[in-house]
């Protein structure tokens, strides 16, 4: 399901450590020596080189790639370079930290991860920046977003597969009901994303679809531009089917009129160890194009060469 590919045998990260020192020595940087070594180590191999790295040479990795790399190729190695939690609680802290708040990537930390994986990514979060992820929602958003993302990380969502037919058919008329009204901040459609278990949601959403003939997604799909109803489709597709979300996320950035460097890296980033080959497979199927073909028609340089490398090409 991954699309990392690692040596066999592996160096030892005292020589990885050794060839990233040697790519950074001279007059410029050895990008391609960077990616031959970075984009082929899993994340345990990688807190390896950064700890041999330090402690043979003195100096942090991370920074001395940041002062080496530049532009989207040095924000994609700067995201891969750390374990996916710490990945997940920075990229959370950015999210919130920007001009205009991205929920979107925080909709996604709190729908894709299992309720574990969720706390752990909290825990990291609570850990390197001495507050809850929790607080700084509630600080940098407000209204209906901050209701929603609060709701949506707060929960420790149910995580076995029981299903009540009965629940889903009643949150089902519920959600009819708010949605065809337009009232899509409504606090019971925030109630139910934010407790139900995602083998309940995913009963809740087919039976939706059973009964009122059309997915509960295109039910949120308004003539009119809603930030919040997108944020609501967002978690509901994140949450029932993560590799098919993502691989919309993916056409989404390459389709556009500019590329959305910053979603095509997140995705590669943080699905290459996990299920990148599904979400390649549904991709190709959607866009009838290979996604390396795409990324390679898209971007280019060290940029394009590291993002290929992640997804096994």
């Amino acid at each position: 399901m991954a699309t990392l590919s690692v040596p066999d045998p592996v160096p030892s990260p005292i020589e990885d450590a050794e060839k990233l020192r040697k790519a950074f020595q001279g007059w410029g940087t050895d990008e391609k020596a960077v990616i031959a070594v970075l984009a082929h180590r899993d994340a345990a191999q990688r807190k390896q080189i950064a700890l041999a790295y330090e402690e043979k040479y003195n100096e942090n990795l991370i920074k001395r790639l940041e002062s080496e790399l530049s532009g989207d190729f040095e924000r994609a190695v700067y995201r891969w370079i750390f374990d996916p939690v710490e990945r997940e609680a920075i990229m959370a802290n950015v999210a919130l930290k920007s001009k205009n708040v991205d929920y979107i990537v925080i909709i996604e930390i709190a729908s894709v991860n299992s309720p574990d994986e969720l706390l752990a990514v909290k825990r990291a979060y609570q850990a390197r920046y001495k507050h809850s992820l929790e607080e700084d929602i509630a600080s940098h958003t407000t209204g209906d977003f901050r209701a929603l993302l609060f709701a949506l990380v707060s929960t420790y969502r149910y995580n076995g597969e029981e299903i009540n037919a009965n629940l889903a058919q009643s949150e089902a008329k519920i959600l009819h009901e708010t949605i065809t009204k337009g009232v899509f901040n409504h606090e019971e459609i925030i109630r139910i994303l934010g407790t139900r278990s995602k083998a309940q949601l995913l009963a809740t959403f087919n039976r939706y679809k059973d009964e009122y003939g059309s997915s509960i997604t295109k039910a949120l799909t308004s003539e009119t531009p809603n930030d919040f109803a997108l944020a609501l489709r967002t978690a509901i597709r994140s949450i029932s089917n993560p590799k098919k979300y993502f691989a919309k996320v993916l056409r989404n950035a390459i389709d556009k009129s500019g590329t959305d460097e910053d979603a095509l890296t997140r995705v590669i980033v943080t699905r290459a160890e996990k299920d990148l080959k599904v979400i390649k497979e549904i991709f190709q199927k959607r866009a009838n194009v290979a996604l390396e073909h795409a990324i390679g028609k898209e971007i280019s340089g060290d940029y394009k060469n590291f993002l290929l490398a992640l997804v096994g090409n």
